[in-house]
């Protein structure tokens, strides 16, 4: 058989290249977990490669090799199409009698691209999950911090630092270190810069920095505290440089997780990375959590860190993006730019939007260029002119408009057809062990903390090491203080350095180096002052040594060390957001703005249907009438709640679970008084199983208003109403619940409220809404009531601050149990269908926490339902112009006029409201108030002969609450 060198060319069959090239793609794409798009680019690549045969160095082969590509007809034991034949010669020199190896063209293609692959993963595009920093970064931080280029020295060239990292570290090209290196000290493209620039840096318009012969670097004072504190304590591993001259640590002791930090993006063969920066300050706090709770859920840690804080600011609309991204390692970020609207001429009413902030990456000058070209096509309309006045202070590009145009709707098609709303894909690909993975929020600050542990532990041994040979030294040198003369004499008697060692050595039980160190003293360290200094380094290297062995002792005290050096260094750098968080979805236009601010009703059934009615559904009726019914509803289904508001309101809606959702009003889909109503699952994302059980439309998030939350076991919270004005489509926790209880009851309060609650045995507080201490979200709360065993509590009412007379006055002065006496009362309801109302004076303020007083006396088979505040809306006479609407289980209905209903002590068991004989129970009560404009009016009345079918009204129809 001939060599290859011998033989004419031969040719190749499309078929076989073919055939070669998508091996070689199908490969690549199953174990580099390629994206189609990904795939259909590496092919083209890698169709190159079809012409390449086996390099000598991939084969273990030790004579000289020469390959030739098989003919065109084999037999069965000659290699297959695609294949390449090499001679393997024996040493003769002929060549006619050496041994022919075949090769896969495919396989071989396969192997030297892979090798290829990986070099770029690990060594060029990929950052490691444990450091945060690619090679190349971590090689010129490492090299800076060589040469003494901290952040409280002098700058220095540029190109001696590119220099430095290509000499002994970084053998590649000197553009691609300098270019990394001016990434790493521009503001607008790290949230936290790691190198400190003077000079030409570049800008937000793409402008090229100056030569590296003309800027000037440092160290910034956090790449120091994050990044290069300990290096020097044996933290982390130091490998071999390219020419093995030198040692560079192969990561470095990070502090906080960089990755997420300042996050990265690089393209490398077959995946890629982008990962969004963080703020420091929320950094931290999710990590410390995580600390404290290693099974917090992933909605528990969005409580302390809600999404990434790009260092241009801007808006980032809506949360699913992020949730899909911290929860699977891949999403999709809207990013808005910041936007305001002025007016420049009021007498002509000519407007300005004005451009403050663009979205991350977003070059602003190509984003001005784009909009002239919008305007220039008449695409964009409205737009009168277009200034770019940027400066030093900050960005602003004025965009004029046209007399008449509506600056709602140009921003809108300035967010539709240009760069100043874009997207940020999320794909957050790390190297872990050695391998790249994409991974989590979760999974990531687990990587890193488990890294963090090692280097907290590595330094720990190395200054216990250090602390205890300098201790083993002091001590010798304190015994040879202490018997200084005799250690004089055997140094004087002895003929050299060695036989005096060994004398000291032999007369006081020295070690070698104690000895040495001995030795070692210079005449003016034999004072009494002097010893006593070594006495006290040996006690304090002893505490130093027993505090190390302690730390090394226990898992947990390295993780609180870790917490206690990150809240330090939150402290030093903190940094506020610059990232605003908005909850809309993001559309071109939002509803709200196009919407008008008008009264509606909402209606919500106890399985979780809602429907939206105008006010003139329920026209004004006399007093007495039966009233309307608010339509059929399913099944086994009754009202829950009835209430009135407009349509720009927040509706917070609390589950027994303890999370608030949040939607618009206008939201609800609006419906005739007839229709069943929308399930609210399609509105909010409820999970399964969870029910809705208080809701409360809020039209503005006030300073000075608390919404007051009481669960079933008695646990009370007042929260301030500014941390629910913006709530994920997903929820917030609104209270922290144990296992066995649930949230039942949410009013709205101002701290000079009172708030009146009772439980089922008819026990009762009264208590000052300022008394209760204004908590955080993601709390329990304190204890409201003691109940006893088997107790529950019933409701919860509040009390406006101007309805609420003084309540200080003794019991035996104020109480009137006869029709003359005046309201407040409170109205009591229980399941056997009695009733009666105290006047509300017989009840003491008192703290909380306590028994309570009683409120009702109840038989051993009776509890409390409902407990109203009445007497608000009172008639000429003083009574009370208020109804109650009580349901039993059967579905029987029953209204009665608050006023006929006799006023009790506090011991009475009350009057019949309701004979219950074949009806089972009282279900619910729901109180109708006539105030506030003759509401009440509005309100429907249940008809006795649709109260079956409708299965009654349901709890929470309470006007007054």
């Amino acid at each position: 058989m001939n060599s290859l060198s011998s033989s004419p060319t031969p040719s190749i069959s499309p078929s076989m290249s073919l055939s070669a090239t998508l091996r070689v793609s199908s490969f690549l794409r199953h174990n580099l977990f390629l994206a189609p798009s990904r795939a259909s680019a590496l092919r083209r690549n890698v169709s190159h490669l079809r012409f390449l045969s086996s390099s000598p160095s991939r084969r273990t082969v030790h004579h000289p090799v020469k390959a030739r590509r098989g003919g065109g007809q084999e037999d069965d034991s000659g290699p297959g199409n695609g294949s390449l034949m090499a001679v393997v010669k024996d040493g003769t020199g002929d060549g006619r009698d050496g041994r022919v190896l075949p090769f896969e063209l495919h396989k071989e293609a396969m192997d030297s691209y892979m090798a290829y692959a990986l070099s770029v993963l690990l060594g060029r595009a990929l950052p490691d999950v444990r450091d945060g920093l690619k090679p190349v970064h971590r090689r010129i931080l490492y090299a800076m911090h060589e040469l003494g280029l901290s952040s409280r020295k002098p700058f220095k060239k540029c190109a001696r630092v590119v220099g430095e990292v290509l000499g002994k570290f970084h053998p590649h090209g000197d553009n691609a270190v300098y270019d990394s290196m001016v990434r790493m000290a521009q503001d607008f493209s790290l949230r936290f810069p790691l190198i400190q620039g003077h000079g030409n840096f570049g800008s937000i318009d793409a402008d090229p920095p100056a030569a590296m012969r003309y800027t000037e670097c440092r160290l910034e004072a956090l790449t120091e505290a994050i990044l290069l504190a300990d290096l020097e304590q044996d933290t982390v591993d130091f490998v071999p440089n390219f020419d093995n001259s030198q040692k560079e640590p192969s990561l470095l002791p990070a502090r906080l997780p960089t990755l997420l930090l300042n996050g990265s993006s690089g393209i490398a063969v077959g995946m890629a990375t982008n990962i969004p920066p963080h703020n420091l300050g929320e950094l931290v706090d999710v990590l410390c959590a995580l600390i404290r709770n290693p099974e917090a859920s992933l909605q528990e840690l969005l409580e302390y860190m809600p999404g990434p804080d790009f260092p241009t600011g801007g808006l980032i609309m809506g949360n699913l993006g992020i949730l899909a991204a911290y929860r699977t390692g891949r999403g999709r970020i809207v990013v808005r730019g910041k936007a305001d609207i002025e007016l420049l001429d009021s007498k002509t009413k000519r407007s300005a939007v004005i451009i403050k902030e663009v979205p991350y990456q977003t070059n602003k000058s190509s984003l001005v260029e784009k909009i002239a070209e919008l305007v220039e096509s008449k695409t964009l309309e409205g737009i009168n002119d277009i200034r770019d006045e940027s400066d030093r202070s900050g960005m602003r590009v004025v965009i004029e408009l046209k007399r008449g145009a509506d600056p709602s709707i140009v921003l809108n098609n300035l967010y539709r057809l240009t760069a100043l709303q874009s997207s940020f894909n999320c794909n957050m690909v790390g190297i872990l062990d050695g391998q790249p993975k994409q991974m989590g929020l979760k999974e990531l600050l687990q990587a890193f903390l488990e890294f963090r542990c090692s280097v907290v532990e590595r330094r720990a041994r190395y200054k216990l090491s250090q602390a205890q040979d300098r201790r083993h030294i002091v001590e010798g040198i304190v015994v040879g203080l202490d018997n200084l003369d005799r250690v004089i004499d055997i140094i004087k008697d002895a003929k050299g350095n060695a036989a005096a060692s060994a004398g000291l050595k032999e007369e006081f039980n020295l070690s070698d180096k104690q000895a040495d160190a001995v030795l070692d003293i210079s005449l003016r360290r034999l004072n009494l002052l002097e010893r006593k200094k070594f006495v006290d380094e040996s006690a304090s290297l002893m505490e130093q040594i027993s505090k190390l062995t302690e730390l090394l002792s226990c898992q947990k005290n390295i993780l609180q060390l870790i917490e206690r050096e990150a809240l330090e260094l939150k402290n030093k750098f903190l940094s506020p957001r610059r990232s605003i968080l908005d909850d809309s979805d993001g559309g071109l236009l939002e509803d709200i703005d196009i919407i008008p601010n008008e009264e509606m009703l909402l209606a919500f059934s106890e399985k979780g249907y809602v429907k939206r009615m105008k006010p003139s559904t329920f026209n004004l009726q006399n007093r007495g009438t039966i009233g309307k019914s608010v339509g059929k509803l399913r099944v086994n289904d009754a009202m829950s709640d009835f209430i009135v508001c407009r349509s720009h309101d927040h509706v917070l809606y609390f589950s027994d679970r303890g999370i608030v959702y949040s939607a618009y009003a206008y939201k609800i889909p609006e419906s005739s008084r007839t229709a069943a109503g929308t399930p609210l699952i399609q509105i909010i994302s409820l999970s399964e199983g969870e029910r809705i059980t208080s809701i409360v439309p809020v039209s503005e998030f006030a300073e000075d208003q608390f919404l007051v939350m009481l669960t079933v076991n008695g646990y009370i919270k007042k929260v301030s109403l500014n941390y629910f004005s913006a709530i994920r489509s997903t929820g917030i926790i609104a209270i922290q619940l144990v296992p066995g209880d649930e949230l039942k009851w949410v009013r709205c309060c101002t701290n000079d409220d009172l708030v009146a609650m009772a439980s089922q045995n008819g026990m009762v507080i009264l208590s000052s809404c300022d008394i209760i201490r204004a908590l955080s979200r993601n709390t329990r709360g304190a204890i409201a009531m003691r109940l006893k065993e088997g107790d529950k509590m019933a409701s919860m009412d509040i009390i406006p601050a101007p309805r609420h007379t003084d309540l200080d006055k003794t019991a035996e002065d104020s109480i009137s149990y006869d029709k003359g006496g005046s309201g407040p009362w409170l109205l009591f309801i229980s399941e056997n269908g009695y009733g009666k109302r105290v006047p509300l004076s017989s009840f003491k303020q008192s703290p909380l926490n306590r028994v309570g007083l009683i409120g009702y006396k109840f038989s051993s088979e009776d509890r409390l339902v409902a407990v109203f505040v009445v007497g608000f809306s009172l008639t000429e006479d003083g009574e009370s112009d208020e109804q109650v609407v009580l349901v039993s289980q059967s579905g029987t209905v029953n209204r009665i006029k608050v006023r006929d209903i006799s006023i009790q002590s506090r011991y009475a068991r009350g009057v019949i409201l309701m004979r219950l004989e074949h009806a089972g129970k009282i279900q619910s009560a729901s109180l109708i108030s006539a105030s506030a404009e003759e509401a009440a009016e509005l309100l429907p009345g249940m008809q006795s002969e649709e109260a079956t079918t409708n299965a009654g009204t349901a709890e929470g129809i309470s006007m007054a609450s």
